[in-house]
C-alpha cells in the first residue's frame, strides 16, 4: 500500500503580499535601511520577486501608506493596547499598523485585513503567541478606529517633533502644518516630456502644469505606458525639473552635471543641446543614468569620480544637486521622516559646503553656477549660499524670475532664489497636487 501524500498548504490570497510588506516594513523601521534598497535592486527584499504584478503593487502601496501615516496609526493603536505593543514580539506591532493602514486607509475588506493580519501573527514564532490580541485589537480598529481617527490631530502626528519645530520656525505654524498634510499624501506621476507636451498629457489622460510637466496618475507599471519604450519622456518631480532650466540656454555649451544620478537633470541638459559631463561617486547609479539615456536617445559623458576631489578644465556652466537630508521628499520616500535626525545634519551641510567650492573652481569666469537641493532644510538652502557668497567675493546671485517657473511666484524668494514647497500647486483632487520641496540659487562668476 503506497504512504499517503501529505496535501500541500493552500495557498492564502494576499498572504505572501502581507508578509513581504511585514519584512519590508521591520527592514525600515528596525534595520534603519531606506525603502528603495528593500524594495529595488540587489538588495531587495527576497520573495519581492516572487510576487505577481499585481500584488507587488499593492505591497508597496500598503508600505508606503502605513509609513506616511505611521504615527497617526501608531495613536489609534495606543487607545486599544494600555501596556503598548509586546516587547518580546516586535513584529506583533508590524502586522498591526498593517492592518490598521488597511482597515482605515486602504479599500481592503475588514474580514480579510483582520484573517490575514491573524495568520501573519501565527506564522512567526515569537508573534503567534498574541495571536488572539492582534484578532482583538483588529476588530476594535474595524468598530472604533474611523472615529479615534477623526478626533486625532493627524497632520502633525505623522511628522516627528524635530522635523516639524525646524519647518515652523523656518516657515511660521500655518505652513508647515500645511507641508506635514501635503507629504502625507500619494504623489502624482510627472514627467518631463521632449516635446509636445498637451498631446502627450492628452495620451496619458493627465495635465500639463504650469512649468511644462506633465502629470498624471499611474495605474500599473511606467514601463508599459505610452510613450516609455520609445523614450518620449522620463519620470521626474515638477520642482527637480525646474532647476536645470536655470542654467538658461545652454545649446553648446560644456556643462557639468555634478551628483548627477538618476539623470533627470542630465537628460534635460542634453536635450537642450548642452556638452553634459555627468560626474557620480556611484558606478551603479551611472549605470542606471547611462540606461535612462539609452532608452531617451540622448548623449553625455559619464565620470565616476568623488566630487569633492574631481579635477577638469572649467565649464560653461556647472549644476550641483547636492546630497541632502531629502526632507523636500517624503511624499515619494515615505521612510525619511523614520531614518534621518537632526544630527545628521551637520555632516551634509559640511559636505555640501565643500561640493559648492569645487563646483565654483569648476565655473569657468563668467559662467553659471546652479546649486539645488531636494531639501527643506535652511541650513542646505539659503544659509549654504549665503556663506558661499562670502566666502568667495567673485561670485554674484542671478535672481530668478518667476517666469521662468511657469509664472509661479510663489516659487520664488525674495532675494531671487528657488524655494518650491510640498504645499505649493493645490488642486481640489489631493493626488494631483502639490510638488516636491526644492531649493535653488543661481550664481554668476564674475
Amino acid at each position: 500500500m503506497a504512504n499517503p501524500r501529505r496535501a500541500a498548504p493552500a495557498v492564502v490570497p494576499g498572504l505572501a503580499a502581507r508578509r513581504v510588506a511585514v519584512e519590508v516594513l521591520e527592514g525600515v523601521l528596525r534595520r534603519h535601511r531606506p525603502l528603495d534598497e528593500l524594495l529595488d535592486g540587489a538588495e531587495a527584499q527576497p520573495g519581492i520577486a516572487g510576487l505577481a504584478e499585481r500584488d507587488r503593487a499593492f505591497m508597496r502601496k500598503l508600505v508606503a501608506t502605513t509609513l506616511r501615516r505611521f504615527g497617526t496609526l501608531r495613536a489609534v493603536l495606543a487607545r486599544y493596547l494600555e501596556r503598548g505593543p509586546p516587547a518580546d514580539a516586535p513584529r506583533v506591532e508590524s502586522v498591526l499598523l498593517l492592518g490598521a493602514a488597511q482597515l482605515l486607509f486602504l479599500d481592503v475588506p475588514d474580514h480579510a485585513a483582520v484573517d490575514l493580519g491573524v495568520r501573519l501573527a501565527q506564522a512567526d514564532r515569537r508573534a503567534a503567541r498574541y495571536a488572539g490580541l492582534v484578532n482583538a485589537v483588529l476588530r476594535r480598529v474595524t468598530r472604533e478606529g474611523a472615529g479615534d481617527l477623526a478626533a486625532l490631530d493627524s497632520p502633525s502626528l505623522d511628522t516627528p517633533g524635530w522635523l516639524l519645530a525646524r519647518w515652523q520656525r523656518h516657515y511660521g505654524v500655518e505652513t508647515a502644518r500645511a507641508i506635514a498634510q501635503a507629504q502625507r499624501q500619494e504623489p502624482p506621476l510627472d514627467l518631463t516630456v521632449k516635446s509636445a507636451p498637451e498631446s502627450w498629457a492628452q495620451r496619458l489622460r493627465g495635465r500639463v502644469l504650469p512649468t511644462g510637466t506633465v502629470r498624471t496618475i499611474a495605474h500599473g507599471p511606467v514601463s508599459l505606458l505610452p510613450g516609455y519604450v520609445e523614450g518620449a519622456w522620463w519620470v521626474q518631480d515638477a520642482a527637480a525639473a525646474l532647476p536645470a532650466r536655470l542654467v538658461g540656454s545652454p545649446a553648446g555649451w560644456r556643462v557639468a552635471d555634478l551628483c548627477a544620478a538618476p539623470g533627470g537633470k542630465t537628460a534635460q541638459l542634453a536635450l537642450a543641446g548642452a556638452r553634459v559631463t555627468a560626474v557620480d561617486r556611484s558606478p551603479t547609479r551611472l549605470g542606471r543614468l547611462r540606461d535612462n539615456l539609452a532608452r531617451l536617445g540622448l548623449a553625455a559623458e559619464t565620470v565616476t569620480a568623488d566630487v569633492t576631489e574631481w579635477q577638469a578644465e572649467p565649464f560653461e556652466a556647472v549644476l550641483v544637486d547636492a546630497p541632502c537630508s531629502s526632507t523636500g521628499t517624503i511624499r515619494r520616500h515615505p521612510d525619511i521622516p523614520w531614518l534621518k535626525r537632526e544630527e545628521d545634519m551637520g555632516a551634509l551641510v559640511d559636505l555640501q559646503r565643500r561640493l559648492l567650492d569645487r563646483a565654483v573652481a569648476l565655473t569657468a569666469p563668467g559662467g553659471t553656477l546652479v546649486y539645488c537641493t531636494c531639501s527643506l532644510e535652511a541650513e542646505e538652502g539659503e544659509a549654504q549660499i549665503e556663506a558661499l557668497l562670502a566666502r568667495h567675493g567673485d561670485l554674484r546671485r542671478q535672481p530668478i524670475t518667476a517666469a521662468e517657473v511657469g509664472g509661479c511666484s510663489e516659487f520664488v524668494t525674495p532675494v531671487g532664489d528657488l524655494r518650491t514647497l510640498p504645499c505649493h500647486l493645490p488642486d481640489e483632487e489631493p493626488r494631483m497636487a502639490g510638488l516636491d520641496g526644492f531649493y535653488a540659487a543661481r550664481l554668476t562668476r564674475t
